[in-house]
């Protein structure tokens, strides 16, 4: 659509610049729940939480994977500093299913030594990851 009201969306972690286009809204996992940011949101920064990031332009959505970070949203742009972002093709399915193994094995193990949070929230990532790269199978 041509006059279709867009913001500029740049998602970008440790590696590389994932995304950087003109949206029209994007969907993600905030430490709060799912947020939806729409052009001209009110400012807002916020922590990302382990999920599928959803990126609408036109008629096409796109999603990725992102597995945490943060959101800064200001009136025409969006920053997403993500610790990992991945689209489904580049998701080793394998090794997440291996991940959420070791992280329930932890959680059920009953080993004082074990961090629950941290091991709560590697299989949080796992399953996000196993979720997006089935369902693009």
């Amino acid at each position: 659509m041509a006059d279709e009201k867009m913001f500029r969306l740049r998602v970008i972690s440790p590696e590389r610049v994932f995304y950087e286009d003109d949206v029209a809204m994007v969907e993600l996992n905030t430490t709060e729940g799912e947020i939806g940011v729409l052009p001209e949101h009110i400012p807002l920064t916020t922590i990302v939480a382990p999920g599928v990031l959803r990126i609408m332009k036109g008629e096409e959505t796109r999603e990725a994977a992102v597995l945490s970070g943060f959101m800064e949203i200001k009136k025409d742009a969006v920053t997403i500093l993500a610790e990992s972002c991945e689209w489904p093709e580049e998701i080793d399915l394998n090794r997440a299913k291996e991940a959420q193994i070791r992280a329930e094995r932890r959680i059920k193990s009953g080993n004082e030594e074990v961090n629950l949070v941290r091991a709560e929230a590697a299989l949080k990532r796992a399953l996000t990851r196993i979720g997006l790269a089935e369902k693009y199978m």
